[in-house]
């Protein structure tokens, strides 16, 4: 019998840091099987599926840039929480065919969880880019209180993206370009306040242009959080720390999603205890 096996999927896929989150996690579980990247196109996505489905080794994929919408109506079942989401970053075959999941929005709120556990008189999130992973990151966002200004270099994109994803509430479309330059905007007081400032897009990854952010408009307090690993240490994520600012990166959120995608590829959570080993191992720190 094959060795059972999962897979990333995207286009491009080399710099994707899954097989080492998951190939670490089988090691320490000493699960015998194994997880790869695999380069898939948009126009080869449809035949990668077809192939897959009929391989019985196969125990799924977890899905990158430019996927996570095009899958969809791919597959035989969407979980609600991606139907709502309106992406999938995870796949596994499921009582005899394809299922979507999507473990981003636990995977992106994971770091947040003891800021989330306090009372707030306030929350606001300025999140930028409106991608299959902003979608996850407003809709979870969204579920969570925050009043949430989406800047996307289409701003009646951000304001569509809105309002399919949580409707009725109190939310904003900005132009992405309004916070490239300076502002002297005298803040309120934020004691009590929750601000997130979010980099939901590809800019400032490797071989993507520059994100330009200028870090007077994030209010005093803020957290600033880049989805972006590669590379991990962001221009994003270094203008906030010389702002003052607590800072998160991408491989945190990486590693709690891929958490969730691991239990459904192989039966088990994965060991989080070592955790600051993993991300040793993948930074070469």
């Amino acid at each position: 019998m094959s060795r059972p096996y999962a897979e990333v999927i995207g286009d491009p896929i080399a710099q994707s840091k899954s097989p080492a989150i998951h190939g670490f996690w089988l090691a320490e579980l000493g699960i015998d099987a194994e997880y790869s990247a695999c380069h898939v196109t948009a126009a080869g996505l449809a035949d990668y599926l077809t192939a897959r489905r009929r391989d019985c080794a196969w125990r799924g994929c977890n899905v990158t840039m430019p996927h996570k919408q095009a899958v969809m109506p791919l597959l035989d079942r969407i979980d609600p929480l991606a139907a709502r989401v309106g992406a999938v970053n995870t796949i596994v075959p499921e009582a005899g065919g394809l299922a979507g999941y999507n473990t981003d929005v636990p995977g992106f709120l994971e770091p947040l969880a003891p800021l989330l556990a306090e009372t707030h008189l306030f929350r606001m999130a300025r999140v930028l880019g409106t991608g299959g992973a902003a979608r996850a990151i407003v809709a979870g966002l969204a579920g969570h209180g925050f009043a949430i200004v989406l800047a996307g270099r289409d701003p009646a994109k951000a304001r569509a993206l809105l309002d399919e994803l949580d409707p009725g509430h109190e939310h904003y479309p900005a132009d992405l370009a309004h916070f490239a330059a300076p502002t002297d905007f005298a803040f309120d007081d934020r004691q009590g306040c929750c601000d997130l400032v979010v980099n939901a897009s590809s800019l400032g990854m490797t071989g993507q242009p520059p994100l330009v952010f200028d870090w007077s408009h994030a209010p005093p307090g803020s957290v600033a959080y880049d989805i972006v690993t590669s590379p991990l240490d962001t221009e994003f994520l270094r203008g906030a720390r010389a702002a003052g600012l607590r800072t998160i990166d991408g491989l945190t959120m990486l590693i709690g999603q891929a958490d969730h995608a691991f239990a459904r590829f192989f039966g088990q959570r994965p060991p989080r205890g070592g955790d600051a080993e993993l991300r040793k191992r993948i930074t070469g720190g």
